[in-house]
């Protein structure tokens, strides 16, 4: 599967709210790194931060460009209440093995009336 249409069935899995299915288009040593968070590596720990995002959030990925060049696919993406952020993808054998994501974390948590963290 090329990137651009990986990244299109994640995001309607992403929309589903189904962990386990969106795990399963990672590899088993990928990263996902949320800028806004710590680097999650493995499978199984981003299949744990799914399913606590899932739970945490009612989230709806609504994509506005999604790209590709070579290995790599770019979802630039916004949501319902008005938040905007764009994702990095590298695809090596129709699975993602990396993932960098961007988008302001301050405003999900007051868009969704979640605690914030102190610093």
């Amino acid at each position: 599967m090329r990137p651009k249409e990986l990244i299109q069935k994640w995001v309607e899995i992403f929309n589903e709210g189904n962990a386990n299915k969106i795990a399963e288009l990672y590899h088993t040593d990928a990263i996902n790194h949320q800028v806004a968070n710590q680097p999650v590596k493995g499978k199984k720990a981003i299949k744990e931060m799914f399913e606590a995002e899932f739970n945490m959030a009612e989230m709806t990925c609504i994509p506005e460009n999604i790209f590709e060049d070579g290995n790599w696919a770019i979802l630039e993406w916004k949501d319902p209440l008005g938040l905007r952020g764009c994702g990095f993808f590298e695809v090596i054998d129709g699975k993602i093995k990396f993932q960098r994501g961007y988008w302001d974390k301050l405003s999900f948590l007051k868009m969704h009336n979640l605690p914030i963290p102190p610093e």
